[in-house]
């Protein structure tokens, strides 16, 4: 498997707004985090939402954000509190 990313890398998700089925949540885009592992390659289920074959497949990852740099002001938990969300590789750039 060929991947851009690996576990500890930091990452951004793109803010790109998207037209149509994506599995990258809304409150997620632009933020920043850390790849915690990958997942391996899957189909990619923006192509086949609409009857593509979802090729090439893509490598998907878990990516840990922090709760507070997701949610800001609103989050009130511990500052330890992490979030992990599965993301296609397509939706992240790397971070110098």
């Amino acid at each position: 498997m060929n991947t851009k990313f690996s576990p500890g890398q930091v990452v951004r998700v793109r803010p790109d707004a998207h037209d149509g089925h994506h599995r990258t949540p809304w409150f997620i885009k632009g933020k920043m985090g850390r790849i915690h592992s990958v997942a391996g390659e899957f189909f990619n289920p923006e192509s086949r939402a609409y009857g593509g074959d979802g090729l090439p497949k893509q490598p998907l990852y878990a990516v840990e954000f922090e709760q507070r740099d997701v949610w800001a002001t609103e989050y009130r938990g511990p500052d330890s509190d992490t979030l992990v969300v599965d993301i296609y590789e397509h939706w992240l750039v790397k971070v110098n």
